[in-house]
């Protein structure tokens, strides 16, 4: 006696079966932990420079544009953004999840 042979002369077993299948599989389908959007926490390392009395676009010509070309340069580096204000510059930058951050430290 084969396996389809059963299936076939045992309908309502079949059809139980694959109910209970389809339950237990939706059941356990909406017990998984998985978001749409998870939390990722990306390596990231924020640079501050000062220049007393300097305005915001001295800033950003003097300071912030050298460090931005200079930091552009090191491997794995994804988005980086400044900001700038009277008397002071901050530079964030953002690296790919594979990066090591405490080498991307380093290179900074």
């Amino acid at each position: 006696m084969n396996i389809s042979a059963l299936w076939i002369r045992r309908p309502i077993m079949t059809s139980l079966v694959m109910i209970s299948i389809l339950f237990f599989g939706i059941i356990g389908y909406r017990n998984l932990p998985v978001n749409d959007l998870p939390q990722m926490d990306y390596p990231t390392i924020q640079v501050s420079a000062s220049l007393p009395g300097a305005s915001p676009e001295v800033m950003a010509a003097t300071v912030a544009t050298p460090l931005e070309k200079k930091f552009s340069t090191i491997q794995g580096l994804e988005s980086m953004t400044s900001s700038n204000t009277q008397g002071s510059t901050s530079i964030t930058m953002q690296f790919s999840l594979d990066r090591n951050i405490d080498a991307a430290a380093q290179d900074v």
